[in-house]
């Protein structure tokens, strides 16, 4: 149960710091809870998948690999938005991998 909480605040504080630039930008309300979500659900599974892999790279791949389907939907509106939504993915991926690997054992 610790595992789950602590990979839930994980999520928590990467939904935050990836929906905080787009509340700035006034981006449409649903696309911020959307980002949130996704966040919070990537902070349990990067923390529950096992690879043997390091740590951030593991964070890094899965966070990358989850944002690919919100890419596609993104392309066709505004292909500009693509580079900075691979970038947190990976940024915040790494993040929660390595935290991951220190805090949620």
């Amino acid at each position: 149960m610790r595992k789950l909480l602590t990979s839930l605040t994980m999520g928590v504080g990467a939904g935050v710091i990836d929906v905080i630039p787009m509340v700035i930008q006034r981006l449409d309300r649903y696309a911020c809870i959307s980002a949130f979500i996704h966040w919070v659900v990537l902070g349990v599974i990067i923390s529950y998948v096992e690879a043997p892999i390091r740590p951030w790279l593991k964070g890094l791949l899965v966070g990358v690999a989850a944002s690919l389907s919100i890419v596609v939907i993104v392309a066709k509106a505004d292909p500009r938005s693509i580079p900075p939504i691979l970038c947190m993915s990976a940024l915040l991926g790494a993040l929660v991998g390595l935290l991951s690997a220190r805090f949620a054992r």
